[in-house]
């Protein structure tokens, strides 16, 4: 596949990046690093990784998934059991240029790609190995999840038990930091000539990030660790009310005039003012509004409980309330807001269809970097041995002979 994507004037152009990965991070950061304008060529294993079939899937059972997170990629497939293979590997990972010699993989282990393999054949390379643990042990983002604590706090504030989130949050911090780190690398290795071992365990990503957000802080300063509340927001003022027709609102507070607003709308100032002189509380203070929020929860309830969603979306409009209704994800496909969003284009994904795929989030100049489809597992497997490593028709037909190389086929 030729990529026209990779242009001059996209800020990664010029990067050749390998990528052998499955799964969510590690391709996540391909993907990334191709938004961007760098090459990706994504090996995979003859007949694909482990996540190419998997769902969500079309009526006809080809995988959404696979073709969302490897957009803009050329597509190579061959037999990594094979010592021709493996050689083949090595050759694109090594090959010469200053943009060249870049390896992102979830598949480490293997001496035969390790990095002071692939540095003993150009000292300059960079590897980004993405772990499970940092012991090299396998994890995935639920049992990630499920050894750091937020299971235990997720969910109804009276439920006996743990709830998992759906959305693989550890997956998506770990696929950004390693587009993060790669692009560190790449600058380094400009600047002074030196090569990097990246090792980025997912256990350490959701760590550090817990870390930082002070959930594991706190229990080191005060001893304890933080409650369960439910929808309500730690902290803070902020929780979900709803409407006299079914609907739902998340309604947030962070600022002094943003809970003045509220109590502005719902016409609760003077019951709200007689609670704060009661209580002795200052409800200026998100300290206060949070221990005390019950309270306030019952009283703003009941307008609410009064008003339709229509009545509710447009009186919140008018105010500085921080709020948005909750939808589901057809509700958001259906609303036509992707068509009116700058983000969102018409991508023709063979096999797929049609749809509205999502850009870069970041905009460089009013412009949303884009990608191409997704290529078919293996179809640039002849393109990308001609024009990286410069194989003739005889080597590469010799290669196809003899099951090394695939032949183009479906995902």
């Amino acid at each position: 596949m030729t990529a026209p994507e990779h242009t001059p004037g996209r800020p990664l152009s010029g990067l050749r990046i390998v990528e052998i990965s499955s799964f969510v991070a590690s391709p996540l950061c391909g993907l990334t690093l191709c938004q961007l304008g760098a090459e990706v060529i994504r090996i995979d294993p003859l007949g694909g990784a482990a996540d190419t079939g998997r769902w969500p899937l079309t009526a006809t059972g080809e995988s959404i998934y696979w073709t969302g997170l490897n957009r803009g990629k050329r597509s190579l497939a061959l037999d990594l059991r094979s010592d021709a293979g493996q050689d083949i590997v090595r050759r694109l990972v090594t090959a010469p240029g200053p943009g060249a010699g870049i390896l992102v993989t979830n598949t480490g282990g293997r001496a035969w790609m390790s990095h002071d393999a692939l540095a003993a054949v150009r000292s300059d390379v960079i590897t980004l190995e993405l772990l499970g643990r940092r012991d090299g042990r396998p994890a995935v983002d639920y049992t990630v999840n499920a050894a750091l604590g937020f299971p235990q706090i997720t969910g109804p504030d009276d439920h006996n038990g743990v709830v998992n989130h759906v959305l693989p949050a550890w997956d998506i911090a770990a696929g950004l930091h390693a587009a993060l780190a790669v692009t560190a690398a790449v600058h380094r290795r400009a600047t002074t000539g030196a090569g990097s071992q990246i090792v980025l365990p997912l256990e350490d990503v959701a760590l550090a990030t817990a870390g930082t957000l002070g959930y594991l802080t706190e229990v080191q300063v005060n001893g304890t660790g933080r409650p369960a509340t439910g929808n309500d927001v730690y902290g803070t003022y902020g929780t979900d009310f709803v409407t006299a027709d079914g609907a739902r609102f998340m309604v947030v507070t962070l600022t002094p005039r943003h809970f003045r607003d509220l109590t502005a709308l719902t016409g609760t100032q003077e019951t709200v003012a007689a609670l704060e002189t009661a209580l002795g509380a200052d409800f200026g203070q998100e300290s206060d509004r949070f221990e005390h929020r019950d309270l306030l929860t019952a009283l703003f309830a009941r307008w609410f409980r009064t008003h339709d969603a229509d009545e509710v979306g447009r009186a919140l409009a008018g105010t500085s309330v921080l709020h948005e209704r909750y939808r589901s994800f057809e509700q958001v496909v259906r609303s036509g807001d992707l068509e009116r969003n700058p983000l969102f284009a018409t991508l023709s994904q063979p096999r797929i269809g049609d749809y509205l795929a999502a850009a870069m989030p970041a905009s460089f100049d009013g412009v949303h970097l884009r990608t191409g489809p997704a290529a078919d597992l293996g179809a640039d497997g002849r393109d990308v041995l001609r024009d990286v490593l410069a194989l003739g028709d005889a080597e590469i037909a010799a290669l196809t002979h003899t099951g090394v190389l695939a032949e183009k086929s479906r995902t």
